[in-house]
């Protein structure tokens, strides 16, 4: 939907010029886009492509969708490839990096900053102050938790999209390492003199965050912004979504979206409740007004006026 969205704004859009002219323009240098060319400011062209308009997106899209049966089949033998290389990790269990938080028997919350993360998370408001799960942001998704008021206690990925803010929040670092030890995430760790851990696992840092959760055997993992649909999986559009759709099959057993936990999980505090308690208070201040108050008044008169009466005899 991206690019009908951009069309839709009026934001001219140029497709298929190759990449080779987005790896030579610096950022801040002016260009112009004039018809199918992009040109510099001396008017040399540096590339030309395919001038998309509202229109042309929208036969795309519907065409798109006509291929849907062959995507499809194109996501299943991808998987299937995925599933032949590394079967091993739905088989065997990755070697887990050395924590302090325990994530045993809780909650965890994986946070990515994919679509609807910020309604996700304020509808969660009352389960996260209840139930007060750990507290997991992949990459950019521990500034949305740090959007919230929350601080993660793990943050983890390739730490190309999270600021250096978040990273300074004091919670713990885990790099996503590839096969073969290779964690390119640990290169800016060390610029900026953090400690953080390596997770050794193939995939996705979403995928590699709900593997940490569910080999620490998490009670249960709830996911924001997470990919879950057909249409997610079709839409991200790359090979690495096979591993993705592995992994939630492994940790399906534990794994719920936080779209079902808002609809399912209200506040143990009920306003009819609170009421309920209030008027209950109310009674019980009538009842002690009427039974002990009197009985302490008329019991004090009657001292008195003992005490009067024989100060009079005598």
């Amino acid at each position: 939907m991206g690019p009908l969205l951009l069309a839709a704004a009026g934001i001219p859009l140029l497709d298929d010029v190759g990449t080779p002219v987005l790896d030579g323009l610096e950022e801040g240098r002016v260009i112009e886009v004039r018809g199918d060319a992009v040109r510099d400011a001396a008017g040399v062209t540096l590339a030309t492509g395919t001038r998309q308009t509202l229109e042309t997106l929208e036969q795309a899209y519907e065409a798109a969708k006509d291929r849907l049966g062959e995507e499809l089949q194109r996501f299943a033998e991808n998987t299937l490839e995925y599933l032949r290389r590394e079967h091993r990790l739905v088989i065997d269990p990755a070697t887990l990096p050395s924590l302090t938080v325990d994530m045993k028997g809780r909650h965890v919350l994986v946070v990515v900053r994919g679509g609807d993360y910020r309604a996700d998370l304020a509808h969660l408001a009352a389960y996260v102050r209840e139930m007060r799960p750990v507290l997991v942001g992949v990459d950019g998704g521990a500034d949305a938790l740090i959007e919230r008021g929350l601080r993660p206690d793990v943050i983890i990925g390739d730490f190309d999209s999270v600021s250096t803010e978040a990273l300074s929040c004091g919670a713990e670092l885990v790099v996503h390492a590839y096969p073969g030890g290779h964690a390119p995430g640990g290169v800016r760790l060390d610029a900026l003199g953090l400690s953080y851990a390596a997770f050794e696992s193939p995939g996705t840092s979403e995928d590699v965050a709900l593997l940490l959760a569910y080999q620490s055997q998490a009670a249960l993992i709830v996911a924001v912004g997470t990919h879950g649909s057909m249409v997610e999986f079709l839409d991200k559009g790359r090979a690495g979504m096979a591993s993705t759709f592995l992994v939630r099959l492994l940790v399906g057993q534990v794994l719920v979206d936080a779209k079902g936990v808002s609809r399912l999980y209200r506040s143990r505090i009920h306003k009819r409740d609170l009421l309920l308690f209030l008027l209950a208070a109310m009674l019980c201040f009538v009842v002690v007004a009427l039974t002990v108050f009197p009985r302490v008044y008329f019991d004090s008169a009657w001292l008195i006026a003992r005490d009067l009466w024989r100060s009079l005899i005598h």
